[in-house]
């Protein structure tokens, strides 16, 4: 409960001040508002599954999630905010003190999607793959999400993957091909999460 509590208070204050300087007195009110929304979900959600444990292993996550890796947390509870209006549901089970929010259902039926600490669709065959995302964001913090963006756009204009990919085991022989077995597998937190666990799309 107080980790959940902590976690709103925090989404409260940084929709504020993000709001604040985008829009002064009133961006401020809005974002106050937005952060309440969205963080109040969040809030909720690892309170009610029991998320961060109160060893110090979960408590030292929280506070990095909530500090350091705060922009990855914020884009995570909006995240998770757009599952749950979608009438997805947290799989409390596998997110009890794990440090993460399961999500039981996922964008796609054929891959799990994490951003910040919010897995979806994800399952013990590719859990470890999501997890190595999760690190990676507590790892770089607010440069993680601006890194993948600005990889997905570089190998997507200039995709110097062609070079190495493996053209006989996994063709690129029409457009959507070109993204979902070229550019994506291919970026650089991709490439290694699917070392860690996982085969990329053939």
């Amino acid at each position: 409960m107080v980790f959940g509590i902590i976690s709103a208070a925090v989404h409260v204050a940084a929709g504020a001040v993000l709001g604040q300087l985008l829009g002064g007195i009133v961006g401020l009110l809005v974002g106050a508002g937005f952060g309440l929304l969205v963080g109040g979900v969040f809030g909720w959600a690892i309170a009610s599954a029991r998320v961060y444990g109160a060893d110090p292993r979960g408590v030292f996550l929280f506070v990095v999630d909530h500090t350091w890796s705060l922009l990855n947390t914020l884009v995570g509870a909006l995240y998770l905010a757009v599952h749950l209006v979608f009438g997805h549901s947290l799989d409390r089970g596998s997110s009890q003190h794990s440090c993460r929010v399961n999500v039981v259902e996922g964008v796609s039926p054929r891959y799990a999607t994490t951003l910040g600490t919010v897995c979806a669709g994800s399952g013990p065959g590719i859990q470890r793959h999501e997890d190595v995302h999760i690190f990676q964001a507590r790892l770089l913090g607010p440069l993680y999400i601006p890194l993948v963006v600005a990889n997905y756009v570089l190998f997507t204009i200039a995709p110097v993957w062609l070079l190495y990919h493996d053209h006989t085991g996994a063709p690129i022989n029409r457009f959507t091909r070109y993204f979902e077995i070229g550019v994506y597998p291919h970026v650089w937190n991709e490439a290694i999460a699917y070392r860690i666990q996982g085969t990329p799309p053939r």
